[in-house]
């Protein structure tokens, strides 16, 4: 008897921790990175008889519907490249009082007969609440921050989530626009 008794409460000893870490953060926030900084960069292959002016064009009609918010660009549109590079903006809510936060990020779609690659990089944060400078500024260090587990405010679990969030979607919707 005492034997069992022993291997339960080792047992339990031993999986009681596991339990618990494993519950801590049922939805870890995972984003593409490139050298601590978040960086998305991804290539998608598409039926073999889009040519490369038919995948320019889907690419260059979907940047300039992407993005809804004036500090949008286009910085280089050259179809013999098959390049597109501009300024993408999101606007994140990140609480029922009003704060938000202006996104800001670099996008750049190179396309093939095909294929196309798409980079989403250089990511800017302009946060809009009282008290705050109301200045661009790298988000990377926020980002480490936060997953050092020293958020910068209670707002930042939102801000990263909502954020991913938003690439999610816009590469879902670039997708479609480029596979239709």
């Amino acid at each position: 008897m005492q034997i069992t008794l022993k291997k339960l409460i080792i047992t339990v000893l031993i999986l009681v921790p596991g339990i618990v870490m494993a519950q801590s953060d049922t939805h870890p926030l995972t984003m593409q990175m490139r050298d601590g900084k978040i960086y998305f960069d991804n290539t998608y292959s598409l039926d073999a008889k889009l040519k490369k002016d038919e995948l320019f064009n889907r690419a260059l009609n979907w940047f300039k519907d992407a993005f809804p918010y004036p500090e949008k660009s286009i910085d280089v549109s050259d179809d013999k490249k098959g390049e597109i590079s501009g300024t993408g903006i999101f606007k994140i809510v990140t609480s029922n009082s009003g704060n938000y936060y202006w996104i800001r990020f670099r996008v750049n779609i190179i396309v093939h007969n095909a294929t196309y690659e798409v980079k989403i990089y250089e990511f800017y944060e302009k946060p809009i609440e009282s008290g705050i400078s109301n200045e661009y500024s790298k988000i990377e260090y926020r980002w480490w921050d936060f997953r050092q587990g020293k958020p910068w405010s209670a707002e930042d679990e939102t801000l990263f989530t909502g954020l991913d969030k938003d690439i999610s979607e816009t590469l879902a919707s670039l997708e479609t626009a480029m596979s239709k």
